[in-house]
């Protein structure tokens, strides 16, 4: 090799080593999720992938360009209180809430970050935004039921239950959407049969109240779809198993007789899709409040022959699972 070639070669090297711009690294954002249940639950840990899946089809990546702060708060309303005041201390640029407890809970902390809601069945009467078509103020989000849910979930009981007379609703006055306890009660007086309230204020008080009910016979449960029965899911289930009392459940649970209501994993994935638009400018306030795009029928024959029920063929045809 010529000199003269050799040392142009060195030099241009050495320019470009000089020169040169070191990639970027990308900019990691931060989110939050505030989930009202607890952490060990099959069924919270499903909606969470479901949202952490919509992310990442999105193009937001843990660990590379995004940091997702989970809290797990139980269905205790002063738990889910404390993890709403912690998120919002740790800057979080989005908090996605699950339930009405935890919107609530996040506006007592913030009016400025954006809150994306899954799982509010009334978030005009709640307080939460001013209409559905323009949200107006940091919240926005998926609605999970409208107020006829409650018929439906009676229908369908009955149906499975026909010999029920006494069909009680047990739920958490400290955690029950405002517009839901005001469905069951506008509903009760027009009952093909007995509605019954069934409040309990903490989880060491449901074996107390579930075997109080069943004392007298011809009795059926709804498990109203809130915070705090669906922490206490499992208890829910096992009691009414023992107390051979029939129920439907808001959404999917594992043992359960019935369940109807919206795939809580399809409103996570979807909720994905206004996180990423508000990372990347647009405000919550813009972002219109979204219905349940599917709702899921699934029934449980081997609780059914346990209880010595029989499911009507029309049902399990109407089912979107049936569980043998």
């Amino acid at each position: 090799m010529r000199r003269r070639d050799f040392i142009s070669i060195i030099g241009a090297s050495t320019a470009t080593r000089l020169f040169a711009v070191p990639a970027r690294a990308e900019q990691v954002r931060k989110i939050g999720v505030l989930i009202g249940m607890n952490a060990s639950d099959p069924a919270g840990q499903s909606e969470v992938r479901a949202l952490e899946q919509g992310l990442q089809e999105l193009g937001w990546i843990e660990g590379r360009n995004l940091h997702i702060e989970h809290s797990w708060a139980g269905g205790e309303p002063d738990r889910i209180q404390a993890s709403a005041k912690e998120l919002v201390g740790l800057n979080c640029e989005v908090i996605v809430a699950r339930s009405t407890p935890a919107v609530a809970a996040l506006l007592k902390e913030t009016r400025v970050t954006p809150i994306v809601f899954t799982y509010v069945f009334d978030p005009i009467g709640s307080g939460f935004v001013r209409n559905f078509a323009r949200p107006g103020g940091n919240v926005t989000g998926f609605q999970n039921y409208e107020p006829t849910i409650v018929g439906k979930w009676l229908q369908m009981l009955l149906e499975v239950a026909p010999s029920a007379r006494r069909i009680g609703y047990i739920y958490n006055p400290r955690t029950i959407p405002p517009g839901l306890l005001r469905a069951f009660e506008t509903f009760a007086p027009s009952a093909p049969v007995r509605l019954v309230a069934m409040p309990v204020h903490e989880a060491a008080k449901i074996n107390a109240t579930l075997a109080e009910f069943a004392r007298e016979p011809e009795g059926g449960l709804i498990t109203v779809a809130d915070t705090f029965t669906d922490a206490n899911h499992e208890p829910i289930i096992a009691l009414a198993a023992k107390y051979r009392l029939p129920a439907i459940y808001g959404h999917r649970f594992d043992g359960a007789l019935i369940s109807y209501g919206p795939d809580l994993t399809d409103l996570l994935r979807r909720a994905a899709s206004y996180v990423d638009r508000i990372l990347r400018g647009q405000k919550p306030s813009e972002l219109p409040v979204q219905a349940p795009a599917k709702y899921e029928l699934i029934i449980n024959l081997k609780t059914a022959k346990a209880l010595g029920l029989d499911v009507p063929a029309h049902l399990q045809q109407l089912a979107d699972e049936v569980i043998e």
